[in-house]
């Protein structure tokens, strides 16, 4: 049983910086894309970075050069290091976990994702 627990919310002024991590059980790590979505209140919950399995990474237009994202196959775990926060990056991060093994294709659509986190709250002031 795949298991996805998220750590690492909190709050923060903007301008600063959170890392979340994702630690994962009950499956293969290394096979598997992931990524991190986000949810703001009253708003649809939308893609924010992915991994690929073989360690390419992706972002969405918001975040791209303020997030990095990375995995540690050797800890099961996938981490999201933000820096530059602003308020609109207020919301719940889900991490998530592709269930197609080496999969090669940047998905970003969260029906394509079949393992979710229960979230972490990420609130920035300004």
């Amino acid at each position: 049983q795949v298991q996805l627990v998220e750590s690492g919310g909190g709050s923060v002024q903007a301008g600063g910086s959170l890392r979340l991590s994702c630690a994962a059980s009950g499956g293969s790590f290394s096979r598997y894309n992931m990524a991190w979505f986000r949810q703001a209140p009253g708003k649809e919950r939308e893609f924010a970075a992915g991994i690929l399995w073989n360690g390419r990474e992706y972002y969405a237009d918001a975040v791209k050069g303020r997030f990095t994202i990375s995995r540690d196959s050797a800890k099961n775990t996938m981490y999201l290091q933000m820096n530059s926060l602003k308020p609109e990056d207020t919301a719940v991060y889900y991490c998530a976990r592709n269930g197609r093994p080496y999969n090669s294709v940047q998905i970003t659509t969260s029906g394509d994702f079949a393992f979710w986190g229960q979230g972490t709250q990420v609130t920035v002031s300004s």
